[in-house]
């Protein structure tokens, strides 16, 4: 019933993609998520990258290997739970002297265009956990735009995104850590606390 769902959610989105390609004036590939419909936690990134969008699929690539870390901690498998984006294109910037497309974090309306789908998105999944990686989705789905996940990083607290209270763990975006070393302990004490979570509450 809720692959069902996701399938007509997909096939249908909200006129997500309608919106996209008019805000870009051209054709842009669309990148949803990936996993088990009836998966207990949600992982919820900021937008795909270019290997995403290569391979249709949200943490491939760089962002998958910091998954496999993620993952390997918390003892899952990657098909055990659900990975999605609150933005399901690709941000970018083109450098004005090379031509060099690369990424950057979505603006407050490429979020707002995406929002109504991924509400629907969770709403329909309705998992026990909600995980999220770095500021973007966590201003996003706590509705706070001065949120910051040095504030939120490593405790559950209750959001009511969809309408349905939920429970969000947020953490630091496994990616900041290649630029800020210091991070890297702080992560992997907040992923600790998030295994501890998870096995107090039987979720899995």
């Amino acid at each position: 019933m809720k692959k069902d769902n996701l399938d007509d959610l997909r096939q249908n989105n909200f006129n997500l993609k309608k919106f996209i390609d008019e805000y870009f004036k051209k054709d842009v590939p669309l990148v949803y998520g990936d996993g088990m419909p009836g998966a207990q936690i949600a992982l919820i990134g900021e937008a795909p990258g270019r290997n995403e969008v290569e391979k249709g699929k949200p943490f491939v690539g760089q962002a998958g290997k910091n998954l496999e870390e993620f993952m390997e901690i918390l003892e899952l498998k990657r098909e055990e739970i659900y990975i999605t984006n609150v933005v399901k294109f690709r941000p970018y910037r083109i450098n004005r002297k090379t031509q060099r497309i690369s990424n950057r974090p979505p603006t407050r309306e490429e979020i707002k265009i995406s929002e109504p789908f991924l509400k629907k998105e969770l709403e329909i999944l309705d998992p026990k956990l909600l995980v999220s990686l770095g500021n973007v989705p966590l201003k996003c789905l706590t509705g706070c735009e001065t949120a910051t996940i040095g504030k939120y990083h490593g405790k559950p607290l209750d959001i009511n995104f969809t309408g349905k209270t939920m429970v969000l763990f947020p953490l630091y975006h496994p990616a900041s850590i290649i630029y800020r070393a210091e991070l890297k302990l702080v992560y992997l004490e907040d992923l600790r606390k998030l295994k501890e979570y998870l096995h107090y509450n039987n979720i899995l």
